[in-house]
């Protein structure tokens, strides 16, 4: 396997007071599709012919947890490829890991801590599951 590496945006999260009252106003304002999660922004994958991406966008209430041990009102996801190789070259590097890799049908999910304490969100996808789930949505 080659070096893992950052490919790209996966996910936008932040803190708000009132994360469906931000859903609506985006809905009514922006014209987004949202729905318990936020919204889901499909795109192509460039240099990557036929690979179809997605970003999460997520509104989160500013009690949140997840965010933690971050003290930042946001927080990245990452697109990454070759997650197990990336995480070897960031633990050489000293960085520090917060927990173990997740591993869902949609992907494997680990954090870490960048630079100036901010969480950083990084997710190795199986985008076809969300390409399955828009078309089977857009077909009823």
């Amino acid at each position: 396997m080659g070096k893992g590496r950052i490919k790209g945006i996966g996910g936008i999260f932040f803190k708000c007071n009132d994360p469906n009252a931000v859903k609506e106003w985006y809905t009514k304002n922006m014209g987004m599709k949202t729905d318990q999660y936020g919204a889901l922004f499909e795109f192509v994958e460039a240099n990557e012919e036929g690979n179809t991406g997605y970003l999460q966008w997520s509104p989160f209430d500013s009690e949140t947890k997840y965010f933690n041990p971050s003290d930042k009102d946001f927080m990245i996801n990452y697109r990454v490829e070759n997650l197990d190789d990336l995480l070897t070259q960031l633990r050489e590097n000293g960085v520090e890991i917060l927990d173990e890799v997740e591993e869902y049908e949609y992907g494997r999910f680990v954090h870490i801590l960048g630079p100036e304490n901010q969480k950083i969100e990084l997710w190795e996808p199986v985008d076809e599951v969300f390409t399955k789930s828009h078309r089977e949505k857009t077909n009823k």
